[in-house]
């Protein structure tokens, strides 16, 4: 059995890892630990957890942390580089937050306030890279593991087969996705009470300033194996859980619709957790629903010359906490989709 830690584990995204994890069939879970709810019982903040209703969260220090297989940071961006570095290279670290997504420094210190902290493998098994392979090949038995944004799951696992297989161009990319307010976080705020997001859509980081773009500009370019500039506005939806991301992008000159879907058909045939929908059948945010699975499609607007790709995840499961797991599954060795394979929830 592999003994997991989590730190943050009062957050959304804390208390969605342990969710998979009580499911998980070689986890046992040790310490959680948390900021403000240190000493608090976790029942009265995951009231559906029950089988951890009577832990008590401890400080989230790295005494409480050590001597676990694995730990899994569910911490606010900027925290966890202080706790990572505390720990040896004998626990495998596995960070739900920002710290470490970033390969270029530049790019962080431009969209965030703290001193970057370099960058670990990149948890996205499923991105397809340029010249073959994918972000697998990085995983197995890695001891550092960033796990990916929730936006850049769901825009990278639309777009990355088409600027691998050269089939669309990289110049005029643009996305428009629609998240779930469980993506801000559990503090409260006034812009996402009850009465402010029902009956309404908004939008928010307009205009290339949304700390995701750095990180979707970074996937995408690897897939295409030179630099990709993206428009990304996000939007906010009156749901919980879930992104909606549609993304357009030119087609290459001489391709035809039936190369275009072929592109995207090569990449996930195989895959457990992307499932390409069948032509006319697009993603919804229901689909995947407390599940670790992602829905695509795509289509060719011959008479705009680009391509339409949507991609649909459940931003707490494979947006954060099922990726965590997954990426747990491959640097310990296990298969890749032990204690995942739940459907969604429906309706």
């Amino acid at each position: 059995m592999v003994s997991v830690a989590v730190a943050g584990a009062s957050g959304y995204a804390g208390g969605e890892a342990l969710r998979w994890l009580l499911q998980h069939p070689e986890v046992t879970i040790g310490s959680l630990t948390a900021g403000g709810n240190a000493g608090s019982r976790l029942g009265g903040i995951h009231p559906h957890l029950f089988g951890l209703a009577d832990r008590v969260f401890d400080e989230t220090t790295a005494d409480v942390l050590a001597g676990h297989d694995v730990v899994l940071l569910a911490l606010p961006h900027g925290h966890s580089a202080a706790v990572a570095e505390a720990l040896g290279d004998d626990t495998v670290v596995i960070d739900c937050g920002a710290d470490f997504r970033l390969r270029s420094e530049s790019a962080w210190t431009s969209f965030y306030d703290t001193p970057y902290a370099g960058s670990w493998a990149y948890g996205l098994p499923e991105l397809a890279l340029a010249g073959g392979g994918s972000g697998r090949d990085a995983l197995s038995g890695a001891r550092r593991v960033a796990v990916p944004g929730c936006y850049p799951t769901a825009v990278s696992l639309a777009l990355a087969p088409g600027l691998a297989a050269g089939v669309v161009q990289t110049d005029d990319v643009v996305i428009v996705a629609a998240s779930g307010t469980s993506g801000a976080g559990k503090a409260v705020k006034p812009h996402l009470l009850g009465s402010e997001v029902m009956g309404s859509m908004s939008l928010y980081g307009v205009g290339g300033v949304h700390r995701h773009t750095p990180e979707i500009e970074q996937n995408l370019a690897a897939a295409a194996g030179s630099p990709v500039t993206v428009s990304f506005t996000p939007t906010l939806a009156p749901m919980p859980r879930g992104i909606l991301a549609t993304c357009t992008a030119k087609v290459s000159a001489g391709v035809s619709a039936t190369e275009v879907r072929e592109a995207w058909h090569a990449a996930y045939s195989g895959e457990t957790f992307v499932h390409l929908l069948e032509p006319g059948t697009w993603p919804a945010t229901a689909q995947v629903v407390g599940s670790n699975h992602v829905t695509v499609q795509v289509t060719f607007d011959e008479r705009a010359g680009r391509v339409v790709v949507v991609a649909a995840i459940d931003n707490l499961a494979k947006g954060t906490a099922g990726a965590a797991v997954q990426c747990l599954n491959l640097a310990v060795g296990l298969p890749e989709s032990t204690g995942l394979l739940g459907s969604g929830v429906a309706p």
